[in-house]
Parts: C-alpha cells; structure tokens; sequence
C-alpha cells in the first residue's frame, strides 16, 4: 500500500472516530462503519485491525472509558474481520450485507456483554431474551448510523479514488511492475 494511500485512509478513519464527539441520538456512531471500513481497505491485517482500534481509543480517550469496554471493542474487531472479507470486492451489494451484518454483530456482541455482565437480567435464557428485546429500539439508530456513515465512507473513498489516481490501489500495482 502506497503511503498516501494509506495516510489518507488513516485520517478517514479517525475523522469518522472523531465524529463520535460531536451530539448525535443515542446509538448513531460511527464506529461500525469505521470498523468495516478499515478492515475493507486496509490491506495489512495488522494495521487493518491496529489503526481503526486506535481510533476507537483515542475518541474514548476523550469521551471517558466506561464499563466493560472489551466488550464494545471484541465487537469491533469482529466488524474489522467482516472488512476483510471486502477487500476482494467491493460492491454495493456486498457492503450493504457487510453493513447490515456488522450491525447484528454489534448488537449481539455487546447485548451479550450487558445481559453477561451487569445485573439487569437474570442469568437465564429468558433473562438473555428480554435484553435483546430491551436493546432494539436502539438497535434502530445503531443501524441507520452505520448505513450513513459506511455509506459515507466508501462511497467518499471510492470518490477520491475516482479524483486523485494516487489513491488507486490497482494503478498502484500496475505503476510499481513497471
């Protein structure tokens, strides 16, 4: 990955975390997105999974650390492993279901942790249950922020590309063979 490839993929990913610091509805972050994102075009596995992780961190960093936070991040780690699985192709087929699966991730994952951890619910089936079913209004603003800003992501990303050639990965390839 060329440098300016990848610096500017970077800064992409912590303006998108930085967004999380200004008001927005419950749930409607950004940090879905930021995830699939970075795991669908950064190209090394570790910074893939290392840069939007410290996006993640710094925006925290601001917002101030909350209970069982390694939750929130398992989470996001797995939406980085559904990223990867766009690397291949992207289409809007294919990022819409990534988008829609790293949102059901999310809310399984860390609905989980809250039925888990705190003690709302009780430690039964039922109890498990009547978290999910309490957490799905929310589950509303979680999705439609992650179809905004994923769409705002890619679809920018893929903009740029269109703008500057530099940023083209497949031009990069060809320019470095020859």
């Amino acid at each position: 990955m060329s440098r300016p490839r990848f610096v500017v993929l970077a800064l992409i990913i912590l303006a998108a975390a930085a967004s999380r610091l200004i008001p927005h509805p419950p749930n409607f972050a950004s940090i879905t997105a930021v995830a699939l994102f970075g795991g669908a075009y950064l190209t090394n596995k570790r910074l893939a999974l290392i840069v939007p992780l410290a996006a993640l961190l710094l925006s925290d960093l601001v917002l101030g650390f909350y209970s069982h936070m390694e939750i929130v991040y398992g989470a996001f780690l797995l939406v980085v492993c559904l990223g990867f699985l766009l690397q291949r192709k992207r289409s809007a087929l294919r990022i819409a279901g990534a988008t829609l699966a790293g949102s059901v991730v999310f809310f399984v994952v860390t609905n989980f942790g809250v039925w888990a951890f705190e003690s709302l619910y009780p430690k039964t089936a039922a109890g498990l249950l009547a978290c999910y079913v309490a957490a799905i209004p929310f589950f509303q603003n979680t999705l439609a922020g992650d179809v905004l800003y994923t769409a705002v992501l890619f679809g920018g990303f893929a903009l740029a590309e269109k703008l500057f050639p530099i940023l083209r990965e497949r031009d990069l390839r060809h320019a470095q063979s020859a």
